[in-house]
């Protein structure tokens, strides 16, 4: 009777998966960003071009930022009037919207990273 070894390199699993989830993360947050850009308040596009969308590789953080002094108060302030179309909450309205499809970019990758 003979018998087969096999060797796991966990080692490289792990690495390949990591990068997964490091492309993941990428395409999760352009995601977001495109979403949340989509329904942000606009008047003259300030507050859209200073969005953000950035990936802490080392961590495995993903954030979608806007830099503005009123963006804050602009994002919080529900009693605001806006455009058809543009809303408060227009990051975490489109976070919790596309919450799943974001995981489910992010799991794709890394199971594409394991083929």
């Amino acid at each position: 009777m003979t018998r087969a070894r096999l060797k796991l390199n966990t080692k490289q699993i792990r690495a390949r998966q990591r990068a997964g989830a490091v492309r993941g993360l990428h395409k999760a947050v352009n995601h977001l960003h495109e979403r949340s850009t989509a329904v942000a308040p606009i008047e003259e596009t300030t507050l859209i071009n200073s969005a953000v969308a950035s990936v802490d590789e080392g961590a495995l953080r993903a954030a979608v930022s806007y830099d503005t002094v009123y963006a804050v108060r602009q994002h919080e302030e529900l009693t605001w009037r806006h455009d058809p179309g543009r809303q408060a909450k227009y990051l975490e309205g489109p976070l919790v919207e596309e919450s799943a499809m974001m995981l489910e970019l992010i799991r794709a990758q890394i199971r594409r990273s394991l083929r």
